[in-house]
């Protein structure tokens, strides 16, 4: 009987550090898609910038001066729609992650009835036979 039930143990907490392996693998990546969404928007951003600059350098006359202010407008307007989508991305790979951690989470709960339910059935049909 102790036997068993250290088999049982055994196997429920390699069962378990498989799932927490699998679910820390999930986060990570999660995180990598997430860190590479946000570095791209920022190299973007950093590049209109310096396109920016660049421009506002050379800037002599009203004129050049009339057409950086348009062009500062569109720049913002640009960086605020890039950051809405990147946003939107983002979430759509944190909803995943989650989604994923969640059918993890439910095979562990699975896991768990059927190793608490196993034995007590097993013991049911050994009485009843008897």
């Amino acid at each position: 009987m102790n036997q068993q039930f250290t088999n049982h143990a055994f196997a429920y907490a390699k069962q378990f550090a498989d799932s927490a392996f699998k679910a820390q693998s999930l986060a990570l990546k999660g995180f990598e898609a997430v860190a590479g969404l946000q570095f791209k928007a920022l190299e973007k951003q950093a590049q209109a910038s310096a396109d920016f600059l660049a421009e506002a350098m050379e800037a002599r006359d009203v004129d050049g001066f009339r057409s950086l202010w348009e062009k500062g407008a569109s720049l913002s307007r640009d960086n605020a729609e890039r950051a809405v989508s990147v946003s939107q991305e983002i979430f759509a790979v944190s909803q995943k992650t989650v989604e994923s951690l969640g059918a993890i989470l439910q095979e562990q709960q699975q896991a768990a009835n059927e190793a608490v339910t196993a034995p007590v059935q097993a013991a049911s049909k050994k009485a009843a036979s008897k």
